[in-house]
This record gives structure tokens, C-alpha cells and sequence, in this order.
């Protein structure tokens, strides 16, 4: 009996820990899967995209209208900005898109 018993928990240990190594190898095969459709980027164009964006954004010009935000008065009668809220997201996705599409080519629609 106590011989069975042994024998049953080393079976039990010795599925669990193979459970352990078959979740490792899945979340393993789903990073992959993830990355299988991704397209493939060099370091150079990661640069050239970089510099692209931060150069769109050091260019752009914002001011007051492009944010909503409100005051407070808080207990020492000073005046703080409690929100803050930047509306103008489309032109500068457009700006920093513009400026990354000035470095590459891209293909011309038929």
C-alpha cells in the first residue's frame, strides 16, 4: 500500500512539473504566433522613424486652444490647474504620419 502511494505521488509530481513545462512551451509558441504576422522592421528604419516623429513633434506648434482644462482655488486660496486634456490628437497624428511618409517611398495606387 505504502509502496502505491509513493508510486502515485511521483506520478502526480511528475505530471505537474511536465504541466509546468507545457504552459512554458504554450505561452512560448503564443509569443511567436503574435509575432509571425508582424512585419519585419530594420534598426535603420526604426531610426529613420524615430527621428521622424521627434522631429514632427519639436516642429509643432501648440497652443491654448488645443487643450481643455479646468481651475480650482485649493485651501490657500491659489489658483491650480486640476485637468488638463489635449484635443488636437488628429492634426498631430497627421503631422507626425506626414513626416515619417517624407522618408520612405511608397508605392503609387493603380
Amino acid at each position: 500500500m505504502s509502496e502505491n502511494k509513493e508510486l502515485l505521488e511521483a506520478t502526480v509530481k511528475g505530471l505537474q512539473e511536465k504541466i509546468v513545462s507545457l504552459q512554458h512551451d504554450l505561452r512560448e509558441k503564443e509569443k511567436d504566433l503574435e509575432e509571425v504576422n508582424k512585419p519585419e522592421i530594420s534598426a535603420e528604419q526604426m531610426d529613420i522613424i524615430n527621428d521622424a516623429v521627434n522631429a514632427a513633434l519639436e516642429d509643432y506648434q501648440f497652443d491654448c486652444g488645443m487643450f481643455n482644462y479646468e481651475f480650482n482655488l485649493d485651501y490657500d486660496n491659489k489658483l491650480e490647474l486640476s485637468e488638463l486634456t489635449f484635443t488636437d490628437s488628429y492634426d498631430i497624428s497627421e503631422a507626425i504620419m506626414m513626416n515619417i511618409t517624407k522618408q520612405f517611398k511608397t508605392p503609387k495606387d493603380d
